[in-house]
């Protein structure tokens, strides 16, 4: 019976050595089994120095009553007296209550922690096969690896070997149990082994020598037919029966649940055609798949690949087969986008809660680590067999020796990494688990910190180490590629390896830069010298390089940098925004690499530059504000000329305003997230453009009336907007469709008057046309009365007698987008209530006039398809394009808008949703007819971004369409899914075209 004193003074003992329960410390410490430890001050001092000491009690205390009698005085006599073994038993205890579990099952394996050789050096595969030779099934495969695996936590918990050595030993020890696994399958099945040689490829971690405690075991299987079988024909088929059997046998052997659990899953899934293919091929089949068939991730893995079990022969001959394969994927077609989207697919595929806690595949993770290293060694392994290493440190120490990496990144890298692996280590020694997930709950985190040496504050501690680690990875990750591209052009840092131009070239050849040799060009001049300039673009080049690698044009985008550098380098505002804006420097990077336009806009005035780096300056300017603008600065001018310069460079600008934030929505930036409606990207660009144009006209009309005539023309003007600038869907490349308005001054001359109208309409035209560097607005007014022959201005009672009179079905069709622009607003508002009957006649229209509509469509699909086009693939007038569904909208809005006000509207989007809430059309036909006109738009908006002129059909350059592809949310080398995708979604357009248009 313990005395209350005694009690008391325990309890604050067991506290000061880190125990979080001591009443329960201090009942265990009282069980029989310990009673020759009681009071032992040895036995508190180790276990308080174990990662969990309450953990580590109850283990021991498991153990201790799980020995046989006879055995109890010699284990707590070897407990009490060999310190390494106590030490070792009790690190093991505190840090895994799986592998206490294990011994509480069989508790004579302490004894393989106490001989000091068999547990301080370093064991190969050979002395793991020995403890594992007695095996001669599953179940004892089982219990044999756990006793070997007890041996290698003791000597990581007890710092004996360092994180790198655990992780190659836990691959020796698999490499050892594929063997035994191998050898019990055989000799379970000695026909099938006599009929075929197999060998065992480790891939992933194991190939790599960085196995987890707990992970898949990756291989592949290879086989020939034996050698005493002879070239029988059907002698190969029967060779991959046999091995297909034993390979089969193994896997069960090591994945299989039995009474002592698993080993680990044995995956094969990255053999040829994955899970989907043969789980056996032989040597030739695997060469022809690779050769003809295999994606670049495929190369990847087969970096880390390695024959540990079988036929020694055939796995060499295997290994020596697909190397130079490997070594020639960086010269693959999309290398680096391939491998990037990959790393990409894995962060996305990651639940949204668990990104923060993901230790190896969230962002600043392992897997960043080992995707790096990877994908320099794969672009400079090709004329670097040095580089040729499947261990992650290992390859990135080569890759610090041979200067292709800096070395203070190296080293910084080297220690992130190190403690990375050292967390998931000691996160899956716990339980044995495959997890990597950082614990959430606070005995968790404190036993793993502690596990790490950090005893002082262990929760805090660990906090703050990981966070600086995830943090150096994340900055270096990009950092590693581009580096020293720098420093190959630029001064070195002292004792650094200088990265040849050829290592140089092939890098980036590897990331996309099609033109290396200029790339390196444009480095050296923003790089070199000591100026404060180059200085930061040194500091900012590393990050840029990634984002331009990002794009299609990475080329174009480095170029426009270096211009627009050239032209504000010496503007000490520019490189500040660059520099503490975080935002302004990603945004630049993806307007100067996504197409030809938004960077022409740019370079004509690079200080818009600065409209990047504002909150604020990527959201367009509404009409009052801009037309307040442009008549402000027409009238600061002192010609019309002039004026209107001001008013285009306003124009200008806010054409890159719009280009510019229309494509970081697009692409999205670490600030700015995908815009995820590519319709609100429409309307936003549409409502824009138009209210920029329509602000353009008034300050072209005020420039015009004040040349000649001061500030009042003789006569009422008005600017009706059309098409789709009436309809507020203009495009980048859109012209201005109008009409033109006017009404003589009361007790004006009607002749002077008419003058005056054409004069200025001729004036306003050619100075929104004079060349320039600023981009032209086209006016067009061909959808007047009688079309070109007609007169470009008219009297609102010209138009009256006009519509009255001669008007046709198109010229009533076309006033559905009718609205006033410029002018005279009372004037404009006038011509309105004069149309409204034209475009929603009383009572609808009549069939005649039905099919006169019908007719003019079908004759337009007919003659004006350019020749040679796509049909299926012409945004304005192809299947399903914008024409089918404006067409179709219209001749609801002409049938029924006299009864339905919503359908009174210039927007087809709007009149859409107004058809569907009428009745007029099935939701799904109205969503079909509305994603289809969306997608044509954004192609319009995408082939004018990205090479600066209009179109209507994708290009045909592979660089371009790869561009546009990216601009709707296609990535790298998924052009064909978007054609495919565009075919399909307006091919169903077309299928209710046909019904809600044709009535078909």
């Amino acid at each position: 019976m313990t005395v209350p004193g005694r009690r008391s003074s325990t309890f604050s003992r067991l506290l000061r050595h880190g125990f979080t329960d001591p009443s329960a410390a201090e009942r265990l410490l009282d069980v029989p089994e310990l009673s020759a430890l009681r009071g032992d001050s040895v036995l508190l001092d180790a276990l308080g120095a174990t990662a969990d000491p309450d953990l580590a009690l109850r283990g021991l205390v498991r153990l201790a009553e799980a020995q046989p009698e006879t055995e109890r005085q010699t284990f707590t006599t070897t407990l009490l007296s060999a310190k390494p073994f106590r030490d070792r038993l009790l690190g093991v205890l505190g840090a895994s209550e799986a592998l206490a579990d294990h011994l509480a099952r069989h508790p004579r394996d302490w004894e393989s922690l106490v001989t000091y050789e068999a547990v301080d050096l370093h064991p190969g595969v050979a002395e793991f096969e020995r403890g594992l030779a007695e095996a001669v099934d599953a179940v004892t495969l089982r219990v044999a690896y756990r006793r070997c695996l007890l041996a290698i936590a003791a000597r990581d918990v007890c710092g004996t070997i360092d994180v790198a050595e655990t992780a190659a030993e836990l691959a020796d020890l698999a490499t050892a149990t594929l063997r035994a696994a191998l050898a019990i399958a055989r000799s379970a099945a000695p026909a099938d082994a006599a009929q075929c040689r197999l060998a065992v490829i480790a891939m992933g971690k194991c190939g790599g020598h960085e196995l987890n405690y707990v992970s898949d075991v990756d291989v592949i299987f290879v086989a020939e037919p034996a050698k005493e079988v002879g070239d029988r024909e059907g002698d190969e088929g029967k060779a991959l029966q046999a091995a297909t059997r034993l390979a089969s046998h193994l896997m069960r052997i090591c994945s299989e649940t039995n009474i002592e659990g698993t080993i680990w899953p044995v995956d094969a899934n990255l053999r040829p055609e994955g899970r989907n293919g043969p789980l056996v091929r032989t040597l030739s089949s695997h060469l022809a798949y690779y050769r003809r068939w295999a994606k670049t991730w495929e190369f990847q893995a087969l970096l880390k690949a390695r024959a540990v079990a079988g036929d020694p022969e055939l796995g060499a001959q295997y290994i020596d087969a697909v190397s130079p394969l490997v070594w020639q994927a960086a010269e693959r077609e999309n290398f680096v986008p391939d491998v990037q989207k990959m790393r990409r697919r894995v962060v996305d595929n990651i639940p949204a809660a668990q990104v923060d806690r993901e230790l190896k595949l969230g962002p600043g993770g392992l897997r960043d680590v080992e995707f790096a290293v990877q994908l320099l060694q794969l672009v400079h392994g090709r004329s670097d067999a040095g580089l040729h290493s499947g261990t992650t440190l290992d390859a990135l120490a080569a890759l610090a020796a041979g200067g292709y990496v800096g070395r203070a990144d190296a080293a910084q890298l080297d220690e992130a990494y190190r403690f990375l692996r050292a967390m998931e280590h000691r996160i899956q020694l716990y339980r044995l688990r495959r997890t990597h997930l950082v614990p959430e709950d606070e005995p968790g985190l404190r036993r793993l910190g502690r596990s790490l040496g950090l005893r002082t504050d262990p929760v805090a501690g660990l906090n703050k180490e990981w966070k600086r680690h995830a943090a150096v990875v994340r900055r270096l990750h990009e950092k590693l590629f581009y580096r020293p591209l720098l420093d190959a052009v630029a001064q070195l840092a002292p004792g650094e390896i200088r990265l040849s131009p050829k290592a140089a070239g092939q890098r980036l050849e590897a990331l996309g830069y099609v033109d290396p040799a200029a790339a390196l060009r444009h480095l050296e001049a923003l790089a070199s010298g000591v100026s404060r300039k180059a200085a930061i673009q040194r500091t900012l080049l590393p990050v840029l390089l990634g984002w331009f690698a990002d794009s299609a044009d990475p080329d174009a985008g480095l170029l426009g940098f270096r211009k627009v550098s050239d032209a504000l380098g010496k503007t000490p505002w520019y490189l500040r925004l660059l520099r503490d804006e975080g935002a302004a420097a990603e945004n630049l990077a993806r307007v100067l690499s996504a197409g030809r336009l938004a960077p022409d806009l740019l370079l004509r005035a690079p200080e818009a530059v600065a409209l990047l780096g504002d909150p604020e300056g990527l959201k367009p300017r509404g009409r009052d504000h801009l037309e307040q603008e442009v008549l402000a600065a027409v009238g600061r001018a002192g010609d019309a000329e002039q004026a209107v310069a001001a008013a285009r460079g306003v124009r200008r600008r806010e054409l890159f305003r719009t280009a510019a934030a229309d494509l970081i929505g697009s692409y999205g930036t670490e600030d700015n997230p995908r815009e995820r409606d590519p319709g609100a990207l429409v309307d936003r660009v549409g409502e824009a453009v138009t209210d920029l144009n329509a602000a353009t006209i008034a300050g072209a009309l005020r420039a015009a009336v004040r040349a000649e005539w001061g500030e009042e023309l003789p006569t009422r003007f008005a600017v009706i907007g059309m098409g789709r600038f009436g309809g507020h869907e203009l495009g980048y490349g859109s012209d201005a469709d109008v009409l033109f308005v006017h009404e003589p001054r009361e007790g004006g001359d009607e002749q002077e008057a008419a003058r005056a109208a054409n004069r200025v309409v001729a004036e306003m035209r050619r100075l929104l046309q004079l060349p320039t560097a600023d981009p032209p607005l086209l006016i067009d007014a061909d959808l007047r009365p009688e079309g070109k022959s007609g007169p470009m201005v008219r009297t609102l009672k010209s138009y009256e007698a006009y519509y009255r009179r001669w008007s046709l079905v198109w010229e009533s069709q076309a006033l559905l987008r009718a609205v006033p622009m410029a002018g005279d607003r009372e004037l404009g508002e006038r011509f309105i209530e004069l149309v409204d009957p034209l475009r929603y006649p009383a009572e609808g229209l009549g069939e005649d006039a039905v099919r006169e509509i019908r007719r003019l469509k079908a004759r337009m699909e007919s003659e004006r398809l350019p020749r040679g086009a796509d049909p299926t693939l012409h945004a304005k007038l192809g299947r399903g394009g914008l024409s089918d569904v404006e067409w179709t909208v219209q001749l609801l809005q002409m049938r029924h808008g006299w009864a339905e006000p919503g359908l009174r509207t210039t927007r087809t989007r709007e009149a859409l949703r107004a058809a569907h809430a009428a009745g007029l059309m099935a939701v799904e036909e109205a969503q079909t007819l509305d994603e289809a006109w969306v997608l044509a738009s954004r192609v319009r908006n995408a082939v004018m971004l990205v090479r600066g002129r209009p179109g209507d059909t994708f290009p045909s350059d592979p660089r371009e369409l790869a561009a546009v592809g990216r601009y709707l949310g296609y990535g790298p080398g998924r052009v064909g899914e978007l054609v495919d995708d565009y075919r399909r979604i307006t091919r169903r357009a077309r299928a209710v075209v046909e019904e809600l248009f044709y009535g078909a």
